[in-house]
């Protein structure tokens, strides 16, 4: 497999392409995890991983064939983004305490000016969570970096998640099988 491009700082994506043994480097887009109002949730993260692959393709080879994607937690109609703070990581968890949510990831890759996009949903369900837990996982794991203020991997994943339908990958950032899938069909 011709050596990709991953435009993510995701340290969960990095680890499961490498348990997936896609040779890649990584290199960081800069670009703002914002979309237009009114935007439907399942094209969210797509766009928000195209913004990140076209940012990437000014900075590479143009023969380089770029990985970006985005995940996206949501609740309802709503959207729960990356924490700022400790505050609303906990907020953020007590609204998904007893409840079920989809995680989407849209992913795009990028050669030139071909391109594939798509997204992956999993539906996923947390048991009832105390505020202790929730101030608990949130203190010692400082989830600031992941969308819905958890990551399936950790602590409250092991706890929390009642049941997942759909791919475990896909929620911890990045469905790697079907990545390879349309890899190997590039």
């Amino acid at each position: 497999m011709q050596q990709i491009i991953l435009a993510s700082q995701s340290p969960r994506r990095k680890q499961l392409l490498e348990w997936a043994s896609v040779p890649f480097e990584v290199v960081v887009p800069n670009t703002a995890e914002d979309f237009p109002p009114g935007m439907a949730l399942i094209d969210i993260p797509v766009h928000i991983a195209r913004q990140k692959a076209i940012t990437v393709q000014s900075l590479v080879p143009a023969e380089s064939i770029i990985l970006a994607a985005d995940t996206v937690v949501v609740l309802g109609e709503h959207v729960l983004g990356k924490p700022v703070h400790r505050e609303e990581a906990v907020s953020m968890l007590l609204a998904l305490s007893g409840q079920v949510h989809r995680v989407i990831t849209g992913v795009v890759l990028r050669k030139g000016q071909k391109e594939k996009s798509f997204y992956d949903s999993t539906e996923v369900g947390f048991h009832p969570l105390s505020l202790e837990q929730i101030e608990y996982y949130v203190d010692q794991y400082k989830p600031f970096d992941k969308a819905g203020a958890y990551a399936i991997q950790e602590w409250i994943g092991v706890v929390g998640i009642r049941y997942i339908n759909g791919d475990f990958y896909n929620v911890m950032g990045l469905p790697v099988s079907r990545v390879l899938q349309e890899l190997n069909n590039w």
